[in-house]
């Protein structure tokens, strides 16, 4: 069982940055694909970057290309996700997730979720 914790979520206007962090509790975290998913209010979860067990590659949703930017940490066992030139549409719960796939962008194969930190982002 990983139990994923994120933290760094918070206000912000827009254009402004803010960095999410995800700590997972399991030794073997650099077994899975990690993702960053997120859900505004009457909407579906969307996938907003995932990057593989090696770290060696990286995806990102269309909408965020060139403004957020993921990393993952094996000495930490964290996987963060920076997020740059926040917009308004930007607003929404963002969760942390782990895959045993080599990575996804489907929710489906995201086995262990964290609980999700609200980002809002003001005009």
């Amino acid at each position: 069982q990983v139990q994923l914790v994120e933290s760094g979520g918070g206000s912000v206007q827009a254009g402004g940055s803010l960095r999410l962090s995800c700590a997972a509790s399991e030794r073997t975290f650099s077994s899975y694909g990690m993702g960053w998913f997120r859900q505004a209010p009457g909407k579906e979860r969307e996938f907003v970057a995932g990057i593989t067990r090696s770290g060696s590659s990286t995806y990102y949703a269309d909408s965020v290309k060139g403004r957020f930017t993921i990393s993952r940490d094996y000495a930490k066992n964290t996987v963060c996700l920076q997020m740059n030139s926040l917009r308004p549409e930007d607003t929404a719960v963002y969760y942390c997730a782990a895959t045993r796939q080599l990575v996804s962008t489907t929710t489906a194969e995201y086995v262990y979720w964290g609980q999700g930190t609200q980002v809002t982002v003001s005009s």
